[in-house]
């Protein structure tokens, strides 16, 4: 059943019909430093396979430098891996209490790799680097191509090798990092002023991004920037009336371990996408979390379905409870290119004994 379920899950994770499994573990993570749980993967327009993460020091005094990350690459049929694949965090020093995203991505692009798994090889304690650099963004636009341009300001000490970083994060809670763009700005005057730009072509499943800068000597805060929402294609459709029910249609307040569920939604179109052809096809996905401090995904499924022109549609997804609990659903509705069509849906607490 697990098997089953992280296929499930790695059909929401990828923008093509190729799918990857979330990363696993061969043994216990360390305690001080984590990567999460489930990781972005993807194919480049190159045909490599990436993976997308975050690193995070749950050290509250003492930062962490030298983050060694493993990633095992697979195919659906051989247990042995395909590649493997060492890389570090993006931050070359992780503050206490702090976090850092990594991208690796495959020495080959391998049109058989459909599984990656990830894996924390180790870490070294590492001094402080003073937050003596600033960034702030001056303008951001989304159409086509994401145009971004901003600026950094140095503090009474000359850098080397000074990088500006934005990782891209989803609509997901908590956020999935989609990707990392870097900006090289190399050697930077004491008490300047370095302006900086990023004109490229970003995941259509962006919402936002972490802007962050580091030198050789100095790091900067991490500032969360939204991308704009007027700048985000409209909305075609509208989620309501969540519903979990047993095989007969009936509706369920209390779910039992092991017992099969059906959770309905009902979706109304107010235009379609292709205007010529009077349809938008679309992918409707379930997402179910086990409540608590920090939410753990339990499950994830999709339907593929197509609206001829407008009105009203039911989409429904079957679910099998494995453990006991408090959990909550979440819904959304992408098209094929994994565009938000609508806005989350409504949430819903489900207990399951």
């Amino acid at each position: 059943m697990k098997t089953i379920l992280c296929t499930f899950l790695i059909l929401l994770l990828v923008p093509f019909t190729q799918g990857f499994s979330q990363e696993y573990y061969d043994k216990e993570q360390p305690l001080n430093v984590s990567v999460e749980k489930y990781p972005f993967v993807y194919k480049d327009s190159e045909g490599y396979t990436v993976v997308v993460g975050m690193v995070e020091n749950n050290n509250p005094l003492t930062p962490v430098s030298n983050v060694k990350i493993q990633v095992s690459f697979f195919d659906d049929i051989n247990p042995n891996p395909l590649e493997i694949v060492q890389g570090s965090s993006t931050l070359e020093v992780i503050a206490s209490n702090g976090k850092s995203p990594y991208s690796i991505r495959s020495q080959n692009p391998n049109p058989d790799i459909t599984q990656a798994s990830v894996f924390l090889l180790g870490y070294d304690s590492s001094v402080p680097k003073q937050k003596g650099l600033t960034v702030f963004s001056t303008d951001v636009f989304l159409d086509t191509s994401f145009r971004f341009s901003g600026v950094l300001q140095n503090g009474g000490a000359p850098n080397s090798d000074t990088n500006v970083y934005l990782a891209f994060y989803d609509a997901f809670e908590p956020p999935r990092i989609l990707g990392v763009s870097t900006i090289e700005l190399g050697d930077v005057p004491p008490n300047s002023e370095i302006s900086f730009e990023l004109n490229e072509k970003i995941n259509s499943k962006a919402v936002g991004f972490f802007l962050f800068a580091e030198s050789n000597i100095f790091s900067s805060n991490l500032i969360d920037i939204k991308i704009p929402p007027s700048q985000i294609p409209d909305k075609l459709i509208t989620i309501s009336d969540v519903s979990v029910e047993d095989s007969e249609g009936n509706p369920l307040s209390e779910l039992t371990v092991g017992s099969a569920v059906n959770i309905k939604s009902e979706t109304m179109i107010q235009f379609a996408a292709d205007q010529e052809s009077n349809e938008t096809a679309y992918t409707y996905y379930v997402q179910i979390k086990e409540s608590g401090k920090s939410p753990t995904v339990e499950y994830v499924g999709k339907y593929d379905g197509r609206f001829i022109g407008t009105g009203q549609e039911t989409q429904s997804i079957d679910w099998i409870p494995e453990k006991s609990g408090l959990f909550f659903i979440e819904t959304f509705v992408w098209d094929r290119n994994n565009i938000p069509l609508a806005e989350q849906g409504p949430f819903v607490l489900i207990v399951v004994n």
